[in-house]
């Protein structure tokens, strides 16, 4: 892997000021500091991790992106072919990490942010490393550090082991045990794939898993979703929720990869069904989604509705200088994908860059 020039914050409790401080270095971090600095805008980016990659250092091995690397790509440099279709989490790593060397993006890690507050004219973003003030705040923390585990009966009690996808690294602490995979997206379908040759697999989805079509991946969910942003979304949906990446088609298509129901509960050994049928699990895997990870921003005065900030695309609507980019469809549609997240980047930025009040 290419080696970073990126700078590691050492500690200080001075209060700097720049125009645009940017949370978070992941890929809709990246990909406003490339509008940033195209724009000649003076910013900063800090991301709390050691090296470059944002939450795709934390996935486990096998995982594949959903779209080929030429449609997956950041503003302005097309991801490298990779020897898959499909790429694995470290082809996406290392084009990450050259991205930010291609593009010099001023990242300082080792950066916790603790809060984003309101001053006159402005924000204060306090971190553990010292303070910094500017005009504008663009927060890309995306959803990693906030994964979500569903309400359910007897979770406390049961005894075996439990960890979310987040966490999940790969197959081998599961050798020889019975696995209950929960989510029928595609976490769920890959970790449930990726577990079949190493544990007694048993993947439990709320709904039958839908599997798009072999020929369609996430090049026609970017699509898709473009065209509801644009008011142009009936009749494009019914697609499917799961991408057929070359592992999961592979068990799909030998019987291998079936889903139960969702249990009613789990018990101390494992888990029971609303027809009282029972099964005895060593383990759960929790491939049940996450939430935005917005908890420096707690301050900052956002509005809230359904569980959501209340944001026009990404602008925050009630905050004026605060940018939110890449968290899902409620700030952008697709903007959470490496492909789809440049739009919402480039939006943000030319807010930020626009007369007042329009930049706000």
């Amino acid at each position: 892997m290419t080696t970073t020039t990126s700078r590691t914050a050492t500690r200080s409790t001075t209060t700097r000021s720049v125009p645009v401080v940017v949370v978070g270095g992941g890929q809709a971090g990246l990909a406003t500091s490339y509008y940033l600095r195209r724009s000649g805008v003076e910013h900063v980016v800090l991301d709390d991790q050691d090296r470059p990659g944002g939450a795709w250092l934390h996935t486990w091995p096998s995982l594949r992106l959903f779209s080929p690397a030429a449609f997956s790509s950041l503003p302005g440099w097309q991801m490298p072919a990779s020897g898959d279709q499909y790429p694995p989490a470290e082809h996406v790593v290392d084009y990450l990490t050259r991205y930010e060397e291609r593009y010099e993006v001023p990242v300082r890690r080792g950066v916790r942010v603790r809060s984003v507050l309101p001053v006159d004219g402005g924000h204060r973003v306090l971190t553990d490393r010292g303070g910094w003030e500017a005009a504008t705040v663009v927060s890309t923390t995306g959803t990693w550090s906030r994964p979500f585990l569903p309400t359910l009966p007897g979770r406390e009690m049961f005894g075996g082991e439990q960890l979310h996808s987040a966490h999940y690294r790969g197959p081998d602490r599961f050798a020889g045990r019975r696995v209950l995979v929960v989510g029928g997206g595609n976490s769920g379908a890959q970790v449930a794939a990726d577990l079949l040759d190493h544990a007694d697999v048993t993947w439990c989805t709320r709904t039958p898993p839908r599997y798009l079509p072999d020929d369609v991946d996430g090049r026609e969910l970017f699509r898709v979703a473009s065209l509801r942003v644009r008011g142009l979304g009936e009749g494009v949906g019914g697609l499917g929720d799961v991408v057929a990446v070359p592992p999961v088609r592979r068990a799909r298509d030998a019987g291998l990869l079936t889903a139960v129901p969702l249990m009613e509960r789990l018990t101390p050994d494992g888990a029971r069904w609303p027809d009282g049928s029972t099964r005895a699990f060593d383990a759960v895997v929790w491939c049940t989604g996450f939430r935005p990870a917005l908890g420096h921003l707690r301050g900052a005065g956002l509005g809230w509705r359904g569980g959501r900030p209340v944001t026009d695309g990404p602008t925050a609507a009630s905050v004026p200088g605060l940018q939110l980019v890449g968290y899902g469809d409620w700030c952008g549609a697709a903007s959470a994908t490496l492909v789809g997240v440049g739009q919402w980047a480039r939006l943000a930025v030319s807010r930020i860059t626009a007369p007042s009040p329009a930049g706000r």
